[in-house]
Protein backbone atom coordinates (compact mmCIF):
# COMPACT_ATOMS: atom_id res chain seq x y z
CA UNK A 1 0.00 0.00 0.00
CA UNK A 2 1.32 3.45 -0.88
CA UNK A 3 0.44 6.79 0.59
CA UNK A 4 0.89 10.15 -1.11
CA UNK A 5 1.01 13.10 1.27
CA UNK A 6 2.02 16.06 -0.85
CA UNK A 7 0.91 19.24 0.83
CA UNK A 8 -0.45 17.41 3.87
CA UNK A 9 2.53 17.72 6.20
CA UNK A 10 3.56 20.38 8.66
CA UNK A 11 6.58 21.64 6.73
CA UNK A 12 5.81 25.05 5.26
CA UNK A 13 8.18 24.43 2.35
CA UNK A 14 6.04 21.62 0.88
CA UNK A 15 4.79 22.53 -2.59
CA UNK A 16 1.11 23.32 -2.90
CA UNK A 17 0.76 21.78 -6.35
CA UNK A 18 2.03 18.33 -7.25
CA UNK A 19 3.57 17.47 -10.58
CA UNK A 20 1.04 14.92 -11.91
CA UNK A 21 3.51 13.25 -14.24
CA UNK A 22 6.06 12.68 -11.48
CA UNK A 23 3.32 11.55 -9.11
CA UNK A 24 2.31 8.94 -11.69
CA UNK A 25 5.93 7.83 -12.02
CA UNK A 26 6.22 7.19 -8.29
CA UNK A 27 2.92 5.29 -8.28
CA UNK A 28 4.52 2.63 -10.49
CA UNK A 29 6.30 1.30 -7.42
CA UNK A 30 3.01 0.63 -5.61
CA UNK A 31 3.18 -2.78 -7.24
CA UNK A 32 6.78 -3.50 -6.27
CA UNK A 33 6.97 -7.10 -5.08
CA UNK A 34 9.45 -6.24 -2.33
CA UNK A 35 7.98 -4.74 0.83
CA UNK A 36 10.99 -2.63 1.76
CA UNK A 37 10.77 0.53 -0.36
CA UNK A 38 9.78 3.24 2.12
CA UNK A 39 9.60 6.69 0.54
CA UNK A 40 10.48 8.86 -2.43
CA UNK A 41 10.54 12.66 -2.24
CA UNK A 42 11.24 14.79 -5.31
CA UNK A 43 12.12 18.46 -5.03
CA UNK A 44 12.47 20.95 -7.86
CA UNK A 45 13.91 24.39 -7.09
CA UNK A 46 13.53 23.66 -3.40
CA UNK A 47 9.83 22.71 -3.54
CA UNK A 48 8.41 19.24 -3.07
CA UNK A 49 6.75 18.34 -6.39
CA UNK A 50 6.16 14.62 -5.84
CA UNK A 51 6.13 12.48 -2.74
CA UNK A 52 5.06 8.92 -2.03
CA UNK A 53 5.26 6.58 0.94
CA UNK A 54 5.23 2.80 0.89
CA UNK A 55 4.92 -0.18 3.23
CA UNK A 56 3.81 1.67 6.34
CA UNK A 57 6.16 4.66 6.10
CA UNK A 58 4.75 8.17 6.54
CA UNK A 59 6.14 11.68 6.37
CA UNK A 60 6.76 11.45 10.14
CA UNK A 61 8.72 8.17 10.12
CA UNK A 62 12.41 8.31 11.05
CA UNK A 63 14.46 6.05 8.81
CA UNK A 64 18.05 4.83 9.14
CA UNK A 65 19.76 6.05 5.97
CA UNK A 66 22.85 4.01 6.78
CA UNK A 67 26.02 5.12 4.98
CA UNK A 68 24.33 8.15 3.43
CA UNK A 69 25.14 9.58 6.85
CA UNK A 70 28.79 9.66 5.74
CA UNK A 71 27.84 12.40 3.29
CA UNK A 72 26.34 14.41 6.18
CA UNK A 73 29.61 13.92 8.06
CA UNK A 74 31.35 15.50 5.04
CA UNK A 75 28.95 18.44 5.25
CA UNK A 76 29.86 18.87 8.91
CA UNK A 77 33.58 18.74 8.12
CA UNK A 78 32.95 21.50 5.58
CA UNK A 79 31.10 23.58 8.17
CA UNK A 80 33.95 23.03 10.63
CA UNK A 81 36.35 24.45 8.02
CA UNK A 82 33.99 27.36 7.35
CA UNK A 83 34.03 28.22 11.07
CA UNK A 84 37.77 27.92 11.45
CA UNK A 85 37.52 24.91 13.75
CA UNK A 86 39.49 22.94 11.16
CA UNK A 87 42.17 25.10 9.56
CA UNK A 88 42.62 23.02 6.44
CA UNK A 89 41.67 19.61 5.10
CA UNK A 90 45.36 19.26 4.25
CA UNK A 91 46.04 18.98 7.99
CA UNK A 92 46.80 15.53 9.41
CA UNK A 93 44.38 13.79 11.76
CA UNK A 94 46.73 14.20 14.72
CA UNK A 95 46.38 18.00 14.56
CA UNK A 96 42.88 17.64 15.99
CA UNK A 97 43.17 14.23 17.63
CA UNK A 98 46.57 14.17 19.38
CA UNK A 99 45.91 10.72 20.82
CA UNK A 100 46.25 9.39 17.26
CA UNK A 101 49.76 10.79 16.77
CA UNK A 102 51.57 7.45 17.08
CA UNK A 103 48.93 5.40 15.22
CA UNK A 104 48.67 4.57 11.53
CA UNK A 105 45.93 7.16 11.08
CA UNK A 106 47.72 10.01 12.87
CA UNK A 107 49.66 11.54 9.98
CA UNK A 108 46.97 10.93 7.34
CA UNK A 109 45.63 14.13 5.80
CA UNK A 110 41.96 14.89 6.36
CA UNK A 111 41.32 15.11 2.63
CA UNK A 112 42.62 11.56 2.29
CA UNK A 113 40.27 10.51 5.09
CA UNK A 114 37.31 12.11 3.31
CA UNK A 115 38.16 10.38 0.02
CA UNK A 116 38.64 6.90 1.54
CA UNK A 117 42.37 6.98 0.86
CA UNK A 118 43.60 6.69 4.43
CA UNK A 119 45.84 3.72 3.66
CA UNK A 120 44.49 1.79 6.65
CA UNK A 121 44.02 -1.96 6.48
CA UNK A 122 40.28 -1.48 6.31
CA UNK A 123 38.13 -2.48 3.34
CA UNK A 124 34.48 -3.26 3.94
CA UNK A 125 34.28 -5.47 0.85
CA UNK A 126 36.97 -7.66 2.43
CA UNK A 127 35.52 -9.05 5.65
CA UNK A 128 38.88 -10.40 6.97
CA UNK A 129 40.49 -6.95 6.83
CA UNK A 130 41.61 -5.78 10.30
CA UNK A 131 39.50 -2.61 10.11
CA UNK A 132 36.29 -4.23 8.84
CA UNK A 133 33.12 -2.34 9.82
CA UNK A 134 31.67 -5.30 11.75
CA UNK A 135 34.78 -5.48 13.91
CA UNK A 136 34.48 -1.74 14.58
CA UNK A 137 30.83 -2.10 15.58
CA UNK A 138 31.61 -5.03 17.88
CA UNK A 139 34.62 -3.44 19.57
CA UNK A 140 34.31 -2.87 23.32
CA UNK A 141 36.52 0.21 22.91
CA UNK A 142 36.02 1.58 19.37
CA UNK A 143 38.62 4.32 19.77
CA UNK A 144 41.33 1.88 20.88
CA UNK A 145 40.28 -0.43 18.06
CA UNK A 146 40.67 2.39 15.53
CA UNK A 147 44.08 3.37 16.85
CA UNK A 148 45.21 -0.24 16.55
CA UNK A 149 44.33 -0.75 12.89
CA UNK A 150 47.59 -0.99 10.91
CA UNK A 151 48.50 0.67 7.63
CA UNK A 152 48.20 -1.36 4.44
CA UNK A 153 49.05 1.27 1.81
CA UNK A 154 50.64 4.69 1.50
CA UNK A 155 47.97 7.28 2.37
CA UNK A 156 46.49 9.21 -0.54
CA UNK A 157 47.01 6.48 -3.13
CA UNK A 158 44.39 3.72 -2.98
CA UNK A 159 40.61 4.13 -2.66
CA UNK A 160 39.27 1.54 -0.22
CA UNK A 161 35.69 2.07 0.90
CA UNK A 162 35.39 1.52 4.65
CA UNK A 163 33.32 2.75 7.56
CA UNK A 164 36.35 3.06 9.83
CA UNK A 165 37.62 6.03 7.83
CA UNK A 166 34.30 7.86 8.23
CA UNK A 167 34.32 7.06 11.95
CA UNK A 168 37.70 8.81 12.14
CA UNK A 169 36.23 11.84 10.34
CA UNK A 170 33.49 12.00 12.96
CA UNK A 171 36.01 11.85 15.80
CA UNK A 172 38.07 14.65 14.24
CA UNK A 173 34.97 16.85 13.93
CA UNK A 174 34.09 16.09 17.55
CA UNK A 175 37.58 17.04 18.73
CA UNK A 176 37.72 20.18 16.58
CA UNK A 177 34.26 21.34 17.66
CA UNK A 178 34.75 20.46 21.32
CA UNK A 179 31.40 18.68 21.54
CA UNK A 180 29.70 15.53 20.23
CA UNK A 181 29.29 15.61 16.48
CA UNK A 182 25.54 15.09 16.86
CA UNK A 183 25.29 18.27 18.91
CA UNK A 184 27.44 20.15 16.41
CA UNK A 185 25.15 18.86 13.64
CA UNK A 186 22.06 20.04 15.50
CA UNK A 187 23.45 23.53 16.09
CA UNK A 188 25.04 24.20 12.71
CA UNK A 189 23.02 22.13 10.24
CA UNK A 190 19.78 20.58 11.43
CA UNK A 191 18.27 23.50 13.32
CA UNK A 192 19.08 26.01 10.55
CA UNK A 193 17.30 23.66 8.11
CA UNK A 194 14.27 23.25 10.37
CA UNK A 195 15.08 19.59 11.03
CA UNK A 196 13.81 19.10 14.56
CA UNK A 197 13.16 15.36 14.81
CA UNK A 198 16.11 13.11 14.05
CA UNK A 199 18.46 10.61 15.65
CA UNK A 200 22.13 9.87 15.13
CA UNK A 201 23.38 6.70 16.77
CA UNK A 202 26.52 6.74 18.90
CA UNK A 203 28.97 3.94 19.61
CA UNK A 204 29.34 2.29 23.02
CA UNK A 205 31.74 5.08 24.06
CA UNK A 206 29.23 7.81 23.19
CA UNK A 207 30.90 9.04 19.99
CA UNK A 208 28.55 9.92 17.13
CA UNK A 209 28.94 7.39 14.33
CA UNK A 210 30.39 9.42 11.49
CA UNK A 211 30.06 6.32 9.33
CA UNK A 212 26.26 6.41 9.32
CA UNK A 213 23.20 5.29 11.26
CA UNK A 214 21.60 8.72 10.96
CA UNK A 215 17.79 8.60 11.22
CA UNK A 216 15.75 11.18 9.30
CA UNK A 217 12.33 11.61 7.75
CA UNK A 218 12.30 11.33 3.97
CA UNK A 219 11.46 15.04 3.65
CA UNK A 220 14.36 16.06 5.85
CA UNK A 221 16.63 13.71 3.93
CA UNK A 222 15.58 15.57 0.78
CA UNK A 223 16.10 18.93 2.49
CA UNK A 224 19.76 18.08 3.06
CA UNK A 225 20.01 17.36 -0.65
CA UNK A 226 18.41 20.70 -1.48
CA UNK A 227 20.98 22.49 0.68
CA UNK A 228 23.73 20.83 -1.33
CA UNK A 229 22.00 21.46 -4.67
CA UNK A 230 21.72 25.16 -3.79
CA UNK A 231 25.43 25.21 -2.91
CA UNK A 232 24.99 25.86 0.78
CA UNK A 233 21.94 28.16 0.82
CA UNK A 234 18.52 27.25 2.22
CA UNK A 235 15.55 29.64 2.11
CA UNK A 236 17.89 32.53 1.46
CA UNK A 237 20.19 31.75 4.38
CA UNK A 238 23.74 30.57 3.87
CA UNK A 239 24.49 27.54 6.03
CA UNK A 240 27.56 26.16 4.26
CA UNK A 241 30.02 28.07 2.11
CA UNK A 242 29.61 27.76 -1.65
CA UNK A 243 33.30 26.98 -2.04
CA UNK A 244 33.05 24.30 0.62
CA UNK A 245 30.11 22.56 -1.07
CA UNK A 246 31.84 22.73 -4.44
CA UNK A 247 35.00 21.22 -2.95
CA UNK A 248 33.00 18.48 -1.27
CA UNK A 249 31.25 17.46 -4.50
CA UNK A 250 34.26 17.77 -6.80
CA UNK A 251 35.20 14.34 -8.18
CA UNK A 252 38.65 13.64 -6.80
CA UNK A 253 39.19 10.08 -7.94
CA UNK A 254 37.71 7.61 -10.38
CA UNK A 255 36.09 4.60 -8.73
CA UNK A 256 38.57 1.79 -9.46
CA UNK A 257 37.45 -1.48 -11.10
CA UNK A 258 38.27 -3.49 -7.99
CA UNK A 259 35.64 -1.51 -6.06
CA UNK A 260 33.01 -3.24 -8.24
CA UNK A 261 30.61 -0.30 -8.04
CA UNK A 262 28.39 -0.02 -11.14
CA UNK A 263 26.46 2.90 -9.65
CA UNK A 264 29.26 5.48 -9.43
CA UNK A 265 31.97 6.88 -11.67
CA UNK A 266 33.88 9.03 -9.19
CA UNK A 267 34.17 10.08 -5.55
CA UNK A 268 34.53 13.40 -3.77
CA UNK A 269 34.43 13.99 -0.02
CA UNK A 270 32.07 11.13 0.96
CA UNK A 271 29.85 12.06 -2.05
CA UNK A 272 29.63 10.12 -5.31
CA UNK A 273 29.38 11.28 -8.92
CA UNK A 274 27.93 9.59 -11.97
CA UNK A 275 27.00 10.78 -15.46
CA UNK A 276 24.02 9.10 -17.12
CA UNK A 277 23.50 8.90 -20.87
CA UNK A 278 19.79 9.56 -21.39
CA UNK A 279 18.86 9.88 -25.02
CA UNK A 280 21.16 12.43 -26.59
CA UNK A 281 22.01 14.08 -23.27
CA UNK A 282 24.55 13.46 -20.58
CA UNK A 283 23.10 14.07 -17.11
CA UNK A 284 25.60 14.59 -14.25
CA UNK A 285 24.43 13.40 -10.84
CA UNK A 286 25.95 13.83 -7.39
CA UNK A 287 24.67 11.53 -4.69
CA UNK A 288 24.83 10.22 -1.14
CA UNK A 289 24.42 6.47 -0.83
CA UNK A 290 23.46 4.10 1.95
CA UNK A 291 23.06 0.34 2.20
CA UNK A 292 19.73 -0.91 0.90
CA UNK A 293 19.17 1.84 -1.64
CA UNK A 294 19.01 4.89 0.59
CA UNK A 295 19.91 7.80 -1.68
CA UNK A 296 20.02 11.54 -2.08
CA UNK A 297 20.36 12.18 -5.80
CA UNK A 298 21.13 15.71 -6.97
CA UNK A 299 20.67 16.63 -10.63
CA UNK A 300 22.08 20.18 -10.76
CA UNK A 301 21.23 20.92 -14.39
CA UNK A 302 17.62 19.87 -13.84
CA UNK A 303 17.37 21.64 -10.44
CA UNK A 304 16.17 18.37 -8.94
CA UNK A 305 16.69 16.48 -5.70
CA UNK A 306 15.41 12.92 -5.32
CA UNK A 307 15.54 11.34 -1.87
CA UNK A 308 14.79 7.63 -1.49
CA UNK A 309 14.52 5.65 1.73
CA UNK A 310 14.59 1.87 1.66
CA UNK A 311 15.07 -1.00 4.09
CA UNK A 312 16.52 -3.46 1.57
CA UNK A 313 19.63 -3.68 3.74
CA UNK A 314 22.18 -6.12 2.40
CA UNK A 315 20.14 -6.81 -0.73
CA UNK A 316 21.55 -5.74 -4.08
CA UNK A 317 18.16 -5.05 -5.60
CA UNK A 318 17.74 -2.04 -3.30
CA UNK A 319 20.46 -0.13 -5.13
CA UNK A 320 19.13 -1.22 -8.53
CA UNK A 321 15.61 -0.14 -7.62
CA UNK A 322 16.71 3.31 -6.45
CA UNK A 323 18.64 3.88 -9.66
CA UNK A 324 15.59 2.77 -11.67
CA UNK A 325 13.42 5.29 -9.79
CA UNK A 326 15.92 8.06 -10.52
CA UNK A 327 16.05 7.20 -14.21
CA UNK A 328 12.25 7.11 -14.45
CA UNK A 329 12.06 10.56 -12.88
CA UNK A 330 14.69 11.96 -15.24
CA UNK A 331 12.92 10.44 -18.23
CA UNK A 332 9.64 12.03 -17.10
CA UNK A 333 11.48 15.35 -17.06
CA UNK A 334 12.04 14.90 -20.79
CA UNK A 335 15.66 13.79 -20.65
Amino acid sequence: MALSLLGCGDRSDAASVADPELTAVLARWDQDDKADLKAVVVMRDGKVVAERYFNGETDKTLHDVRSAGKSVTALLATIAVDRGLISSLADPVKTYWPQAATSAIGDVRLDDVLTMRSGLAAFDADTPSPGDEDRLDEAADPVAFTLGVPRAHTPGVHYRYNSLTAYVAGLVIEKAAGRPMSRFADETLFKPLGIDVWRWDADVAGHTKGQGNLWLTARDFATLGELVRARGVYKGHRIVSEAGVDAMLQPRLQIPPEADDPYADAYGYFWYAKTYDLGSRKVPIRFASGNGGNKIYIAPDQRLVVAITSSAYGRGYGQRRSEAILKAILEAEGL
